[in-house]
């Protein structure tokens, strides 16, 4: 079994990758073994292709590669993810963000890596979410279960999260596709953002 990881998810990304029940089963069968994706609908007693789509996912999110022919899960990603991304209670000292602002305003409404209550104050929102966004990647295409599924490591009232981020735009939505197109990196959303012909099928 492969310990390394190839990508430097935080966690919120790693637990939104398995908060998907298809994607969690279809991972915890690999752990176990299974090494080929007929082997792991067996186990799973998934389709095999709801089966294939979950591990296109988990790979694209660096929890599982095709080694020698054989899928390996990367159970290393997660100590990684760990080391990458202490925790309030081991790093006391440390601030979520080097704007003192969003600092503040992140530790007033996050217990845990989890938004604990929504600001009603539409400044402080606005920090909380631009924070939030930085989950989705940019130039990455999201179905809905997938937002939702990131989301839902955020704020058990995802869909409200969801309808946030769409509204101050942060996330775009086209046709049941997500994604990013702000937040506090300049992004170049490309003719795909506008045109919606150029979405991928």
């Amino acid at each position: 079994m492969a310990t390394e990881p190839i990508s430097d998810a935080s966690p919120e990304v790693l637990i939104g990758l398995l908060a998907e029940p298809d994607r969690l089963a279809a991972f915890a069968a690999v752990v176990l073994g299974a090494a080929e994706p007929a082997e792991v609908a067996r186990r799973t007693g998934l389709p095999v292709r709801t089966v294939l789509a979950a591990l296109r996912r988990l790979e694209s999110g660096g929890l599982v590669e095709t080694v020698d022919g054989r899928m390996v899960a990367l159970v290393g990603a997660f100590k990684a993810a760990v080391r990458g991304y202490p925790s309030a209670a081991g790093e006391p000292d440390v601030e979520p963000d080097p704007d003192r602002a969003t600092a503040a305003v992140l530790r007033a409404f996050l217990r845990d890596g989890r938004i604990s209550r929504m600001p009603a104050a539409h400044g402080k929102r606005l920090l909380l979410l631009e924070h939030v966004v930085a989950t989705f990647e940019p130039g990455v295409r999201y179905a809905e279960r997938e937002v939702d599924a990131l989301l839902r490591a955020w704020y058990d009232d995802y869909v409200t999260l969801r309808r946030y981020l769409v509204d101050e735009v942060l996330l775009t939505r086209r046709d049941g596709v997500y994604w990013r197109s702000g937040g506090p990196v300049d992004l170049d959303p490309g003719p795909t953002a506008t045109d919606p012909d150029g979405l991928p099928g």
